[in-house]
């Protein structure tokens, strides 16, 4: 947004001037001990150098015009500049420093300090910070400042403004984007149009003679007796499978891994993983909640629609509250009408945490395929490995490990009761929930 013209504001001292007049002030007291019919000399001193000051702010130039520039549009974790220009009517500026303040979701500290540069192509000035995302939501600008100084440094001159922008800070989508899914996707779909995929699917497409390697379950003993060979069924591959993908928004998930929360890491995958369904002709849907259901999207089958997913994850709430799984997966269970895949993302500290996730997790999987993904806690890893060298590492180390045990029971349990888990590092969870959801499919569990 351009700012209009600006008046002239008073000269300001810097902090050079601060330094200055704290290193005179000994020399002052000095003064005044030894010689007191002297102690006109001070106060002239300071006359002049308050003078000094005056002229070398007014020698920094006048403001004639100065800009803000923010996308409106931004990722979580992904840089993002915000750009300050400004162009002067007189003077030469030798120090040209500029403030903003915004919402902390923007960046951490809510506040950010740079330095302005010469652009030679716009005859100006311009500064450029670059601010790291860590929320989603809206996030506004709400004031700038720009401050230069003289050719002494001694005076500066400063104005400030109210700003109005906001950048909506999207879930992160940069795996979406990446080369290798664009062209594993584009090589999985060759030829869809022309042909007819077949796979381990129910419905019947042809049969063709065994060979070795082949699933024995898949051989079909009636037509294998009438032409004295054995026949194999290959069946078309099922699609249009339902796939919910549940976020759990309480306290666990807004926990930092590697500066985002978890939640923020957990949509990622799971809108990359729900990407790759569309494209695979299966139905997503994306379900959010915490004390009570927040997010409830209808079934999307065409990824031309995705940006519908994104703009559903990204009003994704953080809370501080434990959330109420019994309520929240009761509430999923009613909504679904036929046998889904329900992609639960989630996070627990301790068993007794986890009792009522693992009570109502089970209950879904009487209906429904379930798949749990949570992501591995890489500091109590680290904190497991440390070397013993002294009593307290020694302490931290078994309580890392303690804990460790603990989660690794409650996953146990959940996969007696025939709930699929995964646990990975956050880099690692998109790749994972892929090839698992391939697999899945393939083994058509979900119909």
């Amino acid at each position: 947004m351009r700012l209009p013209r600006l008046p002239a504001l008073p000269v300001v001292p810097t902090q050079r001037t601060a330094w200055i007049a704290a290193a005179a002030a000994p020399i002052a007291l000095v003064i005044a001990a030894s010689a007191p019919q002297a102690w006109i000399v001070a106060p002239a001193a300071a006359l002049a150098l308050l003078l000094v000051v005056v002229l070398d702010g007014l020698l920094a130039g006048k403001l004639a015009v100065w800009e803000l520039a923010a996308p409106a549009d931004t990722e979580v974790g992904e840089p993002t500049p915000l750009t300050l220009r400004c162009q002067f009517a007189s003077g030469v500026p030798t120090r040209i420093d500029g403030a903003l303040e915004f919402d902390p979701r923007l960046d951490q500290g809510g506040r950010a300090e740079f330095t302005l540069r010469a652009d030679p192509e716009a005859q100006g000035y311009r500064g450029i910070h670059h601010a790291q995302p860590t929320r989603r939501g809206t996030a506004a600008i709400t004031h700038a400042w720009l401050r230069w100084t003289g050719p002494l440094g001694l005076g500066a001159r400063q104005v400030e403004r109210e700003q109005t922008e906001e950048i909506r800070i999207w879930p992160d989508l940069s795996p979406v984007r990446s080369s290798e899914l664009q062209t594993f996707l584009r090589d999985a779909q060759f030829g869809l149009i022309a042909r007819r995929i077949r796979g381990e699917g129910t419905q019947f497409e042809a049969l063709s003679e065994y060979e070795p390697g082949m699933d024995r379950r898949r051989i079909d003993w009636k037509a294998s007796a009438r032409h004295t060979r054995l026949y194999a069924r290959e069946n078309e591959s099922e699609r249009n499978n339902q796939i919910v993908f549940a976020f759990d928004c309480g306290q666990a998930m807004c926990e930092p891994v590697d500066g985002l929360p978890r939640i923020d890491r957990a949509v990622s995958a799971a809108l990359t993983c729900a990407y790759v369904a569309l494209k695979s002709g299966d139905r997503v849907s994306l379900f959010g909640f915490a004390q009570r259901p927040e997010v409830v999207t209808p079934f999307i089958n065409d990824a031309r629609a995705f940006h519908r997913l994104q703009s559903a994850a990204a009003g994704l709430d953080y809370h501080s509250a434990e959330p109420n799984f019994t309520f929240a997966l009761a509430t999923l269970t009613a909504r679904l009408k036929r046998r889904s895949l329900i992609v639960l993302f989630s996070d627990f500290a301790d068993p007794t945490a986890a009792e009522l996730m693992v009570e109502s997790v089970g209950r879904l999987v009487d209906k429904h395929l379930v798949l749990f993904v949570t992501i591995a806690d890489t500091e109590v890893e680290e904190f497991t490995a440390a070397e013993p060298a002294d009593l307290a590492t020694l302490a931290r180390s078994v309580t890392a490990d303690t804990l460790a045990r603990q989660r690794a029971l409650v996953l146990q349990r959940m996969r007696r009761l025939g709930v699929d888990v995964i646990e990975a590092p956050w880099d690692q969870i998109g790749y994972r929930l892929i090839d698992r959801y391939f697999a899945i499919r393939r083994s058509e569990a979900i119909g």
